[in-house]
């Protein structure tokens, strides 16, 4: 696996091998686990080259608090890319990627304000900006995004049409723990007692869906999960809203099959866990 560290050498390879091989990509802040690994190996699956990248980007952060806690694990990571099958990994620094503070501005419209954009703002401007230098960077034909990130999906989608991107977004399933808790790299946060509890998130993703599908409203599954959670004392539910799985305008009914998707924001102690279930 080839490792770079500067955009000048990574574009030095991929610019080598570009006109005669398929590119994937799959951008990561690192603290990799199965389900990141799942991406790599449905990207080596439908590429010629597996491309990851490694970068907590500062910009995307709107707490301090969350950024430093964020785990950064790297060589670990980098051995674990190694051995998926990833062959190239980008690991900038700050400096690399931001020579200097960003002033643009992106404004993704009503994302901006629904679900993760009401509770982080400005999360989705950072997220947009090194997406983006991202794909300008590394040029790939196809990126790889987990489902468990709904709205963020969401949101690289509008930015690949609206800056006409040639890169093809793929969604991935997300990848859960035995018991349900989907994948993610601040789980590494969670205290044991809060582990043991964190999969109730999901439990009540299932609740709301099996409600809906014996006719019940997505109001009242929506009721109902607050209220699941409200005689919950170690978790503080932020949000819950039942959505069109693609464009994340708010759904009164089901949708066709595939395109309803029930998302749901919690904290659990520090940390805040996000899911949802797509049907």
């Amino acid at each position: 696996m080839h490792r770079f560290d500067t955009i000048s050498a990574l574009h030095q390879y991929l610019n080598s091998i570009r006109s005669q091989q398929t590119i994937g990509f799959v951008p990561t802040m690192g603290a990799l686990h199965e389900g990141h690994i799942t991406l790599i190996e449905t990207a080596r699956r439908e590429n010629d080259v597996v491309v990851s990248s490694i970068f907590v980007n500062p910009t995307q952060f709107t707490n301090s608090d969350d950024l430093a806690r964020y785990p950064r694990t790297l060589e670990e990571d980098c051995q674990k890319l190694e051995e998926a099958g990833c062959d190239v990994v980008f690991t900038p620094s700050v400096s690399e990627i931001y020579p200097e503070a960003p002033t643009l501005r992106l404004n993704f419209g009503e994302l901006e304000t629904m679900m993760e954009g009401a509770f982080r703002p400005g999360h989705f401007n950072g997220v947009g900006i090194v997406v983006a230098k991202l794909f300008n960077i590394v040029q790939a034909d196809r990126a790889y995004f987990g489902q468990k990130d709904l709205q963020q999906v969401a949101v690289i989608r509008r930015l690949i049409r609206d800056l006409s991107f040639s890169v093809e977004l793929i969604r991935c399933p997300t990848v859960r723990e035995s018991d349900g808790l989907a994948m993610s790299s601040r789980n590494r946060n969670l205290t044991p007692t809060e582990r043991g509890q964190a999969p109730a998130l999901f439990r009540s993703l299932t609740l709301a869906h099996e409600l809906i599908s014996e006719g019940h409203s997505t109001s009242q599954a929506k009721a109902a999960i607050t209220g699941f959670f409200s005689s919950n004392p170690y978790f503080r539910l932020e949000y819950v809203d039942v959505v069109n799985a693609d464009t994340l305008q708010l759904a009164n009914e089901v949708l066709a099959p595939g395109q309803t998707a029930i998302c749901v924001a919690a904290h659990l102690g520090k940390v805040r866990l996000i899911d949802n279930l797509v049907f």
